[in-house]
């Protein structure tokens, strides 16, 4: 028999009755998610209100910076939020599970049994009750079915494959280590083929260069970074398809320039433990085989609790984010599937789009309690940035001042990329502690190693 969770359970759905605290269920600790949170605990408080995140794990970092925590140019120790201490601090409860369904009739969550890491359970399969349920689940990296690809690639959709991804980085950097030193002439090398060309992989790409040079003052002596060789392989026609032409051409002469292969225009059929193969017949050699084209919403969501799902598992909502056959269900961010009245795309998945969207669930839920009316969604595109490491920043700004598109390069490009995350972290922490955290920020860049080698 299924065991109940820390949450007491009621059946009763609607209003609640008087004396029972609405309770407000956000799945989901990312950037929208975490923000609404925070957002939601501050201002309702817990006299009346009960606000619950739940997510499958105990801290949160900021997704843009995943390619940083898997070349080792970042802690993620260091800069992961807690979300227990986070909770405490913005009046929530936090609950650690994976969504498993939903059940719309009486107004509930299902929560997977949490295992620990020798297989034994730890909580039992439960039940959560919600008044309103926000989904902010995020996505993951689609493999379009490509044979081999989830067995033999690595992918970079949390900390965890992050993580995973350095580890094996640091120990194929210490084979060829050993092989140097043993045959300074020989030919070992550090392969890494990524398999797509937007952001995630590009950033990586650049990343990669800048950890290796890194590798020497750290007990890599032997260790030259010219053996390390990254291909980047984009299906489309150029890489960073969201900049404009100049820019994604300015990007890739900057990653040829610091030595990466890049090669569009190849689809990829096919990842095996020994490389890449792709639709032209050439199959690329690799070590390491990191898989980062397109993404789409995680599997869980394909019709859960009945509501209508997009063929990339994202969840259709109105302008409301609303879903659409449940008004007091939302959702936000990347697992939400939305196309503005006045365009025929939907919201791309970017880290902007979710604090937007978390903006506007915080005054609909609380429109929804007031009984007022409700807002429509408005996506205002700020413009993309890409990082190449501590070599380049490019990118192209949507800027109201000055009437439309504004390409940034460079330095002034590398500020307005590092401002992104500051502005994540006041959203989430304050304005106090975001900004301590911001100020200590600058001080650990000085004293922290520059590579995470454990």
């Amino acid at each position: 028999m299924d065991s109940e969770g820390p949450v007491v359970i009621a059946s009763a759905a609607g209003v609640p009755p008087r004396g029972r605290k609405t309770q407000i269920v956000v799945v989901g600790g990312g950037a929208g998610g975490l923000g609404l949170v925070a957002r939601l605990g501050r201002t309702l408080g817990r006299d009346r209100f009960d606000i619950i995140l739940v997510d499958r794990n105990q801290t949160h970092i900021w997704k843009p910076l995943l390619h940083e925590v898997a070349a080792g140019s970042l802690d993620a120790n260091l800069d992961e939020v807690g979300y227990r201490g986070h909770a405490y601090r913005w009046n929530y409860r936090f609950f650690d599970g994976t969504l498993e369904a939903i059940d719309r009739e009486r107004a509930e969550i299902v929560i997977a049994p949490l295992i620990d890491e020798t297989g034994r359970e730890i909580i039992g399969r439960h039940r959560i009750r919600y008044d309103y349920l926000v989904l902010a689940v995020g996505s993951v990296s689609n493999d379009f079915g490509t044979p081999g690809a989830k067995a033999n690639a690595l992918f970079l959709d949390d900390r965890a494959q992050a993580d995973r991804f350095r580890q094996r980085l640091l120990n194929q950097c210490l084979r060829v280590s050993r092989a140097m030193s043993a045959d300074p002439t020989g030919d070992a090398r550090v392969r890494v083929v990524i398999v797509g060309g937007g952001a995630t992989g590009v950033e990586l790409a650049a990343e990669l260069f800048n950890a290796a040079k890194g590798l020497a003052y750290y007990g890599l002596e032997v260790f030259d970074a010219r053996r390390l060789s990254v291909t980047l392989v984009e299906a489309g026609p150029r890489i960073l398809p969201a900049l404009p032409e100049r820019l994604a051409m300015a990007a890739q002469a900057e990653l040829e320039a610091i030595g990466v292969r890049v090669l569009t225009g190849r689809q990829v059929t096919e990842v095996t433990p020994e490389g890449v193969a792709t639709a032209s017949g050439e199959f690329l050699t690799a070590d390491l085989r990191v898989w980062a084209a397109g993404v789409k919403g995680p599997d869980f969501l394909k019709d859960i609790g009945g509501l209508e799902t997009s063929p990339s598992n994202q969840l259709v909502v109105r302008d409301t984010l609303q879903v659409t056959r449940d008004d007091r269900i939302l959702a936000i961010g990347d697992c939400a599937r939305f196309i503005p009245a006045d365009g025929d795309r939907p919201v791309p998945p970017r880290a902007q789009a979710a604090h937007q969207m978390a903006g506007t669930a915080f005054h609909n839920i609380c429109a929804m309690i007031r009984g007022r009316p409700l807002r429509p969604f408005v996506y205002q595109d700020k413009g993309s940035l890409v990082s190449l490491s501590r070599f380049s920043t490019v990118g192209s700004l949507m800027g109201n001042l000055v009437g439309g598109r504004m390409a940034v390069e460079g330095r002034i490009a590398r500020m307005i990329y590092v401002s992104l995350y500051r502005i994540h972290l006041l959203a989430i922490h304050g304005w106090t502690k975001g900004l301590t955290l911001i100020a200590w920020g600058q001080v650990s860049q000085v004293i922290r190693p520059k590579l995470k080698l454990h």
